[in-house]
């Protein structure tokens, strides 16, 4: 390609760059028109009494003249029609999803919806008032949510509604998903059921559930607090502080101790003979007895809502889909506790259930009910805090009973689409193994004749184009990183995860390729973009193009190049700070145009974007994966670190062959391989044995024939197998030793202090060079970055302190560990300059180049932030 044309093709990379930054810009501009995406609400919609006065209600129950207030438990509000014989006609119900399901959806935090619900049961309407999608900002349009939320109008809540297909021979109605939102609507079909069916209990629509009642074993024995605690039978429910955005003290925000009293034996081992006598007789046929205690904390249990309308609004019972609350009427005075040693209280009561659907046989749940604050935005949010009580098996005739739980609802997915899901699996394994024999491949083919390499290469191109891309939908994206990151960082749930089994199952895979061979295998073979792309460029070979195809100058690429890299750590730090900011700018990424939602779907920047980028790729070999692509960037920074490479000869740091031919450009004038931009074409592997092309071999070729020698087959290093042992290398061979080695990326090197050491005393050097940056040399050559180092590093450790001692939120402590790791690299730089090459327990090490440090230092660091995040949470020790 002539100069003329390469500069053409730099500036519409840039161009491209360009149209990027201004999606970016128009997607700001369309969130601040978005009607419910992080709408506000009023901070007292969860707590108001007229409901109606603070969300249109009769949006989404047309007819209805008026409403009643809040009523109920959970709540929901009457819709009355015309007033018939001086009385309001009921029409049906209005209910606000939060009142009753706090179900998360992609983005971690609910979609706040406001239902409608007529006297039979079936939804009238639906309006989302909130949510915090942002694909449903950007990516896909708001108004496919509402089209969703369409489909449930006139169906009943006593229907089995499933996102997917109708099944009817398992009485299963199917819902449409939104293309590239799956758990999006999972969740929001949740909502919706979760919603309908606790409010249709309620009110008579469905029949309460049934359960057997409980049969007990009487044994007349009288047991100790720990003893009923070890039983089972006394159960605790704990909430710290910093569970709800308080600042962590130590002591529990509250601290619950509640049984079943309905056991002769429990119930007289907790209130003394005397005391169960008393209570059995102010009990019916049917009640149920349990007893709670606050034996810490400054919060009641009681909540204030019994005092405005005799609602104890901060305890319920759960079991099944069926939740209890109490009134003032339910409630009975708790004086003390017999059990020896049962703990002293502040706050105590007896609750009844009085509906003939509770059954102590049956496991339930005690919930506490309370506000959360947010600490970074102040804003409160409903949530609950549950603790499982089951009586123990030996208390029950017969023992527990069989209890079918429903599946989750990602089970249900994976069964619903096993084959397909075996299907994806089974090629993934395939193409992996078949890339594992690699060598084998390569050594059947040659510069003419690829085929027994292409024949693979191109089938999975084809697969992941046809039936991955547009079949599955299984696109990966730099948003799943992020949104790993963060779940990795605050609240792992693997759920979120399992509910696109495809994506999910590409993960895994990607995962083990990455640090197996590098990210070439899934950029090069499987992605689907990326594939797509490389297909344009063949076609453009094809229908006689190639005259006009070539590679950007060297230079051009080589300043390039580190554009995806910047990219990619500038949507990693705008995420810390905005999830949703983070999602609109990763339209950088052309995927959801081109799989999940179709550029006929789409506003035509994002059409023009993709065609561009396909249009580019006719001329330049895959321009965005080169350039532009952040997944492929975060791919490679762990492909710094993969175990095994493509295989170099001394010679190749002399000879162009390979360099010439390569797509990605990632073999650099010393004929060294750069692992992180090699997307596995192979192409240089083929010539690698080929010994009419590879000049070494051709040499050693040519000069058997000469001499009438034996033609030896070629051996795993490359060169033919010799005839006879030699000691004595060829005047070529001994010219390339002189110079840089390729078989490593950078030059060899051997820290002085790893040298001759005991296993034991490795191991302590090897943890310490992970830990430790400092050096003796780094001392010598930059004493004022190393005694700056210690200040951030004592900066650091406090930050981390502090956040384990509930003291400092986890975004503080992300942004001292990330002010550290970019001084730890420059420390690293002008001191302990090195990087181990392949498997960790080895001991190639190697030069540092900067971006080598950049990807060491950051994976090191992520890993070991994750694994403090992780254990701090788990201890409870970490603000969110």
């Amino acid at each position: 390609m002539n100069s003329r044309c390469q500069r053409m093709a730099a500036e519409v990379v840039f161009c491209l760059a360009a149209l990027f930054m201004l999606l970016g810009l128009c997607a700001g501009g369309a969130r601040a028109s978005t009607g419910a995406y992080e709408a506000e609400l009023s901070p007292e919609l969860n707590s108001a009494k007229d409901l109606c006065a603070m969300v249109p209600c009769g949006a989404v129950f047309p007819g209805a003249k008026s409403f009643s207030e809040r009523m109920g438990q959970p709540p929901y509000v009457e819709a009355y029609g015309d007033e018939e014989a001086g009385k309001k006609k009921l029409l049906g119900y209005v209910m606000l999803s939060t009142d009753i399901t706090d179900t998360p959806a992609y983005s971690g935090k609910p979609v706040i919806t406001l239902i409608g619900m007529d006297r039979t049961g079936r939804f009238v309407g639906v309006k989302v008032l909130k949510h915090s999608e942002p694909i449903l900002l950007l990516g896909i349009p708001e108004s496919a949510l509402i089209k969703f939320n369409d489909q449930y109008l006139g169906k009943s809540v006593a229907d089995k509604i499933e996102v997917g297909q109708s099944r009817p021979d398992e009485n299963v109605l199917g819902v449409d998903a939104i293309s590239g939102a799956t758990v999006t609507v999972i969740a929001q079909n949740q909502v919706m059921m979760a919603s309908g069916t606790a409010v249709a209990r309620q009110v008579g629509i469905l029949a309460p559930t049934k359960r057997d009642a409980a049969r007990h074993v009487l044994t007349g024995q009288r047991w100790s607090w720990a003893e009923l605690v070890k039983q089972g039978s006394v159960k605790r429910l704990a909430v710290k502080p910093e569970q709800v955005g308080l600042v962590r003290t130590g002591e529990p925000f509250i601290e619950l101790w509640f049984g079943d009293l309905n056991h002769p034996d429990v119930g007289a081992s907790l209130l003394g003979d005397k005391g169960w006598d008393n209570l059995r007789a102010r009990l019916k046929e049917g009640e149920h007895a349990l007893f709670i205690i606050r034996s810490a904390g400054i919060e009641s249990f009681k909540g204030s809502g019994f005092v405005r309308g005799g609602i104890y609004d901060r305890v319920q019972v759960k079991q099944g889909a069926d939740s209890f609350t109490f009134r003032d009427l339910d409630y009975l005075n708790l004086y003390g506790l017999e059990a020896a040693g049962a703990p002293s209280f502040n706050e105590s009561g007896i609750f009844i259930i009085r509906s003939k659907a509770f059954s102590a046989a049956y496991p339930w749940k005690l919930s506490f009910l309370g506000n959360r604050v947010d600490r970074a935005t102040g804003t409160r949010s409903f949530t609950s805090f549950d603790s499982k009580y089951w009586l123990a098996p030996e208390l029950l005739q017969g023992g527990r009973p069989v209890v079918e739980e429903a599946s989750a609802p990602w089970v249900r997915i994976w069964k619903s689409r096993a084959v397909e899901i075996g299907l994806f699996a089974a090629l993934l394994v395939i193409v992996t193994v078949v890339y594992a024999f690699r060598d084998q491949l390569t050594r059947r083919s040659t510069r003419k004749n690829k085929w027994p390499v292409n024949a693979f290469k191109y089938s999975a191109w084809a697969l992941s184009i046809g039936f991955i891309g547009f079949g599955a939908m299984a696109q990966p994206s730099i948003t799943q990183v992020l949104t790993w990151f963060h779940a990795l960082l605050f609240q792992w749930t693997w759920s979120l995860f399992l509910s696109d089994p495809f994506i999910f199952v590409f993960w895994v895979f990607i995962i083990i390729t990455v640090f197996l061979f590098g990210r070439g295998l899934f950029c090069g073979w499987m992605c689907p973009f990326g594939s797509l792309s490389e297909a344009m460029y063949k076609l453009g070979s094809l229908i006689g193009l190639k005259r006009f195809q070539g590679s950007l100058p060297g230079a051009w690429h080589d300043w390039l190049k580190w554009l995806k890299y910047i990219v990619f750590f500038g949507l990693l730090v705008i995420s810390m700070a905005s999830m949703g900011l983070a999602e609109v700018l990763s339209e950088v990424e052309p995927f959801k145009t081109t799989f999940l939602v179709g550029i006929n779907n789409r506003a035509w920047p994002y059409g023009l974007f993709v065609a561009a980028l396909l249009g580019l790729s006719i001329f330049i070999e895959r321009p965005y994966c080169k350039y532009l692509c952040p997944l492929g960037a975060a791919l490679a920074v762990p492909s710094t670190f993969r175990w095994f490479g493509l295989p170099r000869k001394h010679e190749c740091n002399s000879c162009k062959a390979c360099a010439v031919g390569c797509g990605s450009l990632a073999i650099d004038a010393a004929g060294r391989i750069d692992h992180r931009e090699c997307l596995h074409c192979l192409d240089c592997l083929v010539l690698y044995t080929d010994p009419k092309v590879c000049p070494p071999l051709g040499q050693e070729r040519k000069r058997r024939e000469r001499a009438g020698l034996e033609m030896t087959p070629i051996g795993r290093d490359g060169y033919f197998i010799p005839i006879h042992p030699v000691s004595v290398g060829t005047p070529a061979s001994i010219a390339a030793k002189q110079g840089p080695d390729p078989r490593m990326p950078t030059d060899p090197v051997m820290p002085p202090h790893k040298l001759n050491v005991s296993r034991l005393m490795w191991i302590w050097l090897e943890i310490r060079d992970h830990l430790w940056p400092w050096s003796t040399e780094g001392w010598h050559s930059q004493r004022a970055l190393q005694v700056a180092g210690f200040s951030l590093a004592l900066a650091a450790s406090s930050a981390w302190f502090l956040a384990a001692t509930g003291r400092l939120s986890s975004g503080a402590v992300i942004g001292w560990w990330f002010g550290w790791s970019v001084y730890e690299v420059l420390i690293r730089l002008s001191g302990r300059r090195y990087v181990k090459d392949g498997p960790w327990w080895q001991d190639n090490y190697r030069h540092a180049s900067v971006m080598d440090m950049l990807s060491y230092v950051s994976f090191k660091n992520l890993l070991i932030g994750a694994a403090l995040f992780l254990t701090l949470k788990t201890l409870g020790l970490m603000l969110v």
